[in-house]
């Protein structure tokens, strides 16, 4: 294992230097696909208006699942309890798939220019 890279990654899919919408979406997707298969419904549609909790029924369990397989793929860059703790409630009951790519790209990109 490289020692510069301590988080486990894929090597078909490594993290992208410069995030792009559609690579974060392919990841989001298959991290979702990975909590959902525990109910069995790793089939469902999954795109950018996508809502977590109207149209996956995702748990507050679920969500922290999710979180940790955010920061297994791109480390501490990435904090979706933290990203959820500057919501109102509604906005997190509307939470799109679109809305989290959009953060996890501004997250990393961020972190890359600072």
């Amino acid at each position: 294992m490289n020692p510069s890279h301590p988080v486990p990654t894929n090597p078909a899919h490594p993290a992208p230097a410069q995030p792009t919408a559609d690579a974060v979406l392919a990841d989001v997707t298959g991290m979702l696909r990975t909590v959902l298969a525990e109910y069995g419904d790793d089939d469902v549609v999954i795109g950018l208006s996508t809502t977590f909790n109207r149209d996956l029924e995702l748990e507050s369990i679920d969500l922290v699942t999710l979180a940790g397989l955010l920061e297994e793929r791109y480390g501490q860059r990435v904090n979706l309890a933290e990203f959820l703790a500057g919501m109102e409630f509604d906005e997190i009951i509307e939470l799109t798939v679109g809305r989290l790519v959009e953060y996890v790209v501004w997250s990393l990109k961020t972190t890359q220019a600072g």
